[in-house]
């Protein structure tokens, strides 16, 4: 349960293994979490193993991960955090089957093998609207003709959006997405997934080099706008996307999709909580959800996602928390 590999030291698994390819996978709380889950849910015999992997790896190292996973017996898939858009990129060519929303979406968070063929599978879509669904009251947009703001344009934020644009929402949808990241390219691919999804939202992106930018787009926002940390700031590198000096808008919903690291934005969030009456969320119930959707992938299991079966994982899971 302590193994964690980089992409030049990964040796064959000699029992059946379910892996964890990220940044800073030792840090996981799904270190501890994981073993009292695979009890509860009768996994048997399985070792959960990181696969540590610097941020924007180059694509021979994505690569290498994937046709190890692939091509290695007791290796019986993976959750992949940070890196889903790049090791999509470089090893799309290397799946047997791609589920439908990680084509549109450009990005895998799942790795699963099923008759002899290795599959990816795009989770976030689903795992960020449960956790949303979770705390964002019913029928948000539809009361309040607000925003989305999304600090950082990675995978999370295009889930995000997709599932907050989906026509199906009706009038539950929001007047605007905005979505901000230091780099364009980012950028240019959740324009494409929105445009591509025919959603009819407004989406607005800008280019934010510095945190005061983002502090001015934030500047913009209306009342009870939903305010998203997706940057990775605050748990894979320091600091948050704002400056100390940023101003969140009022009854804003604030979402850190953080639950560990250095956690500013969540911290600033809650020391504007009560002057600014925001509603301030972390991101653990995105942990659970996220988790719990590609172990029953993986392991081809039933696994709820509301009701006694999924209060009980998450209680597991709580009793690892300091």
């Amino acid at each position: 349960m302590t193994r964690t590999y980089t992409f030049d030291t990964l040796e064959p698994a000699t029992t059946p293994t379910f892996y964890f390819v990220g940044v800073t996978t030792g840090r996981s709380s799904i270190r501890t979490v994981f073993p009292l889950w695979a009890e509860a849910l009768g996994l048997g015999e399985v070792e959960l193993v990181g696969i540590d992997l610097p941020l924007h790896a180059p694509d021979a190292q994505y690569r290498t991960v994937v046709n190890f996973l692939k091509n290695d017996a007791l290796s019986l898939g993976a959750l992949v955090t940070t890196h889903k858009i790049d090791l999509y990129r470089a090893a799309h060519d290397l799946f047997d089957d791609i589920d439908p929303l990680a084509i549109l979406m450009d990005e895998v968070s799942c790795l699963s093998k099923r008759d002899g063929r290795f599959r990816a599978h795009a989770k976030d879509p689903i795992s960020s609207g449960y956790a949303l669904d979770s705390f964002l009251p019913d029928g948000h947009f539809a009361a309040h003709d607000t925003d989305v703001v999304i600090f950082g344009a990675g995978g999370s934020a295009i889930a995000i959006d997709w599932y907050l644009s989906r026509p199906e929402r009706g009038s539950d949808r929001p007047g605007r997405v905005i979505v901000t990241n230091r780099s364009l390219g980012r950028l240019e691919t959740l324009t494409a997934v929105h445009e591509n999804s025919q959603s009819g939202t407004a989406l607005t992106t800008v280019t934010t080099p510095t945190s005061t930018d983002n502090d001015a787009v934030l500047a913009d926002a209306r009342p009870y706008s939903v305010v998203i940390n997706a940057t990775g700031l605050g748990k894979d590198a320091p600091g948050s996307p704002l400056s100390a000096a940023a101003i969140f808008p009022e009854h804003a919903v604030v979402w850190d999709l953080n639950y560990r690291g250095d956690l500013v934005f969540l911290d600033q969030a809650r020391s504007a909580q009560d002057g600014r009456s925001l509603q301030v969320e972390d991101g653990w119930v995105y942990f659970i959800h996220g988790w719990t959707q590609v172990i029953a992938e993986v392991f081809n299991i039933a696994i709820p996602t509301s009701g006694p079966g999924f209060d009980n994982l998450s209680a597991l899971a709580a009793s690892t928390r300091s």
